[in-house]
């Protein structure tokens, strides 16, 4: 997911503007592969490539979060070991 994200964000004309980077499992791992936006805090779960092309393209260019892989965290504590 990292290289199809650092691409799509190059290819877009967002680099110096987008910084994608590696993160530990933020205490989710369970639920990965994670990518998180900011400022926007929105967490996606479960990503693919497919996932990383629409994250770049829907959100990142458009926007617009991106539904079908936003992670909704369940009540209470959401710490996955």
């Amino acid at each position: 997911m990292h290289a199809t994200l650092k691409l799509g964000v190059k290819a877009a004309g967002l680099k110096g503007i987008v910084r994608v980077n590696h993160a530990g499992c933020m205490n989710q791992c369970g639920h990965g592969p994670m990518v998180v936006v900011y400022p926007d805090d929105v967490w996606y779960a479960g990503v693919d490539v497919h996932g990383a092309e629409r994250i770049v393209r829907e959100h990142l260019i458009g926007g617009r979060v991106v539904e079908a892989y936003k992670y909704r965290a369940p009540p209470g504590d959401n710490k996955d070991r």
